[in-house]
């Protein structure tokens, strides 16, 4: 059997959009983390028969990315028949050794999750330029000792097999099925076993992406010429090897009650207020006009032929780009209506379908010729928001297994905005994890602007 047989038989080459992740992830961005706090100390046998479980139901979780050697950028999932990932495990003196290497180089007050998030967001196995990936795992999981009867259990995922639907749903069944092996190793039947699902390009419905060759021209040199007149932060050092670093946005319940009440009878949805507050964080009361980028990623899978549920793994998550132009001065609430307005008109016209392939191309574009960007900052936007807020209530099972804290957010320090917000109401409280690419920018900047939005959205 030839490797093109092998290959149509036990996977699928990548979409179009999971194609532009597999270019994005070599610079540093597509590589999604979730790392979770715990009081009780993982039973590493129980938890690596749980992730069996679960790659046993999702076959994307233990396919393997493989690159043609033989043809210019092509990727395929390569499936295999059994559960391929392994669980590696740091005791508290190889914890130490990394917490080290951060505290010197960062001299920052973070917590041990944090600090080990940021670590894992740069931890980047699929970093192989110019040769050919040997079947490299999407899927990978940890478990790190901390003091004090403390470990953080990680696990992190190529973005191309994983959007932010994927992690909370993984990490949802994980849950069960650790409690299961508790249990004794009963499984239940989540989702499916069958191939590795379709890509979001061959979901589409008819007609949703169809778009003249005219107009694609011309909105692609409008995207074009549009991104070399957006406004960025100050870069902070554009010179420097990059990486991922994370600030958190947290509010107290009275506060989250008080923006998601606004939101609501606004009829607006908090992705809108939070990139409202990051413009007006940004530009405060400057006189002088500037436009901003903003880009609002879509859960498309309830909207695809045929819709596909939550326990479908992968990425099918579309982008619509809204450029809004401040002035300085502006109210929260009616720039976020606005923005809102803006981005709900564009979803109306089926741009985040109709526009897919002009992104993902002008993406892969950027990635070859960072120089399209202003100093070659590889920045397509101010900042990313998701469409719908992750809510999040604690459950019987999350008290068992002793979890105390989790972050969840993907890296972006190769091409991205210059900060992404990963958004959870959790248990009625508002937590961010905010992604930026340093030292592009800086922690003290990022910490200074995300403040500032705090104060935004709260002083309204």
């Amino acid at each position: 059997m030839s490797n093109q047989q092998a290959i149509e038989l036990n996977g699928r080459p990548v979409g179009g959009t999971e194609y532009s992740w597999c270019r994005a992830v070599v610079g540093g961005t597509g590589i999604a983390v979730v790392a979770l706090q715990t009081s009780k100390n993982p039973d590493t046998s129980n938890f690596q028969n749980a992730l069996h479980k679960l790659q046993t139901t999702h076959p994307l979780l233990r396919s393997r990315l493989h690159s043609n050697p033989s043809a210019t950028d092509t990727f395929s999932f390569v499936t295999s028949q059994f559960p391929v990932v392994q669980v590696k495990t740091f005791n508290s003196s190889l914890t130490f050794d990394i917490f080290d290497d951060f505290l010197n180089s960062k001299n920052q007050s973070v917590s041990p999750l944090h600090l080990i998030l940021e670590h894992e967001l740069n931890n980047n196995a699929w970093c192989i330029p110019n040769r050919s990936c040997d079947r490299i795992n999407m899927f990978f999981a940890s478990v790190y000792a901390l003091p004090n009867a403390k470990w953080v259990v990680v696990l992190r995922l190529h973005v191309a097999a994983c959007d932010r639907t994927t992690a909370v749903s993984l990490l949802r069944e994980l849950l069960v099925l650790v409690g299961d092996e508790e249990r004794g190793g009963i499984q239940k039947e989540i989702g499916s076993k069958g191939d590795v699902s379709l890509g979001i390009e061959d979901l589409i419905p008819r007609g949703k992406s169809k778009k003249s060759l005219w107009t694609r021209g011309v909105d692609m040199l409008s995207y074009s010429v549009n991104s070399l007149r957006l406004t960025n932060l100050k870069f902070n050092d554009a010179r420097s090897p990059r990486s991922s670093q994370v600030v958190r946005l947290q509010m107290n319940r009275d506060d989250t009650e008080k923006i998601l009440t606004a939101c609501k009878s606004r009829g607006i949805k908090l992705c809108s207020a939070l990139a409202a507050a990051g413009l007006i964080a940004t530009h405060g009361s400057k006189c002088q006009s500037k436009k901003y980028g903003v880009v609002t990623l879509i859960d498309c899978r309830s909207l695809l032929e045929p819709p596909l549920s939550t326990h479908h793994f992968g990425f099918y998550h579309s982008a619509i780009l809204n450029t809004h132009v401040m002035k300085g001065g502006e109210n929260l609430w009616d720039l976020a209506q606005k923005m809102y307005l803006a981005f709900a008109n564009y979803k109306k016209c089926n741009r985040h379908f109709s526009d897919m392939a002009d992104l993902n191309f002008l993406m892969c574009k950027a990635i070859e010729n960072p120089g399209l960007t202003l100093s070659s900052s590889l920045r397509t936007s101010f900042m990313s928001v998701f469409e719908d807020t992750v809510i999040d209530t604690s459950s019987e099972m999350q008290r068992k297994v002793g979890l105390e804290d989790y972050m969840g957010c993907a890296s972006v320090h190769g091409i991205g905005p210059s900060i992404a917000v990963f958004d959870t109401v959790r248990d009625g409280r508002l937590d961010c994890a905010c992604v930026y690419p340093a030292p592009l920018h800086s922690r003290e900047q990022m910490v200074k602007l995300v403040d500032n939005m705090k104060t935004v959205l709260i002083g309204e």
